[in-house]
């Protein structure tokens, strides 16, 4: 694993100084949806990772974001988000990062994740543990739901689909002693297994928002389930990642909360 680790480091901080080097230019925003966009950012440093890994790594299948990627029936398959915190990087706001996992028999073994402007890595291997800049990492030891950080993000159909998170943050935020909503789910989810946050949850995500981060926390000693306490899985389309501590008094709440105007249910 030490060629697939290194490789793995490598591209993610390639892709992630390219970001960072064109944060402060304007460039072109195309929307996917009312509020969903991408940007020319997103594509270049999309295909910096694809030609990377094709070229070292022709056999692989490759899952990504803005394009199709490549599948090819291989038991090891790269899954990568090239810019996590689009949103953010084309206001000019420095919180975003590169995602990259590395899936080998439907098991992710490896996760990177790169914050170029803080020139922060995240690494985690299966059964070796997290590391931040090669310092190993741990989840929080908070214990109590009122003394935790939380971090959580809202969907791009926030503005036409009830099912938008915002009952669950409106009851949370009278639970807990904050919550942040930074706009990069990679992010949140390496903040939990360096122990910045306490709990994370977001709807609506995809493999390659969790992938990466999906391991960080694992390997750093917490807890990933679905929403409810369920079993989280790539497709789980619903995460909830914690210290493990305050996991099951998250998961009644959510399970509890009225899924239209955030009242619980008695």
């Amino acid at each position: 694993m030490d060629h697939i680790r290194n490789f793995a480091i490598d591209i993610a901080r390639e892709a992630g100084d390219f970001l960072k080097g064109k944060l402060q230019e304007k460039v072109r925003v195309e929307y996917k949806g009312e509020i969903n966009i991408v940007t020319e950012a997103d594509h270049i440093s999309e295909e910096m990772l694809l030609t990377r890994i094709r070229s070292r790594f022709p056999d692989h299948d490759i899952l990504t974001e803005e394009s199709a990627g490549v599948q090819q029936g291989s038991s090891c398959r790269w899954i990568i988000d090239p810019l996590d915190g689009t949103t953010n990087y084309s206001h000019g706001y420095p919180v975003f990062c590169v995602s990259v996992g590395f899936e080998k028999r439907g098991e992710i073994i490896l996760g990177v994740v790169y914050d170029p402007m803080l020139e922060e890595l995240f690494v985690a291997e299966k059964g070796k543990g997290a590391f931040l800049n090669g310092k190993k990492i741990g989840i929080s030891k908070t214990r109590e739901l009122t003394k935790s950080l939380l971090a959580t993000g809202f969907p791009y159909d926030i503005r036409e689909n009830p099912d938008n998170n915002i009952n669950y943050f409106n009851v949370l935020a009278l639970r807990a002693q904050a919550i942040r909503r930074a706009g990069s789910a990679a992010l949140d989810l390496a903040y939990v297994a360096a122990g910045r946050f306490d709990g994370f949850w977001e709807l609506k995500l995809h493999p390659w928002d969790t992938a990466a981060g999906w391991l960080l926390v694992l390997e750093a000693g917490g807890r990933v389930t679905d929403l409810f306490g369920g079993e989280f899985s790539l497709l789980s389309p619903h995460v909830l990642a914690t210290n493990d501590l305050i996991h099951e008094v998250m998961t009644d709440i959510l399970r509890n909360t009225d899924p239209m105007d955030a009242r619980l249910v008695r």
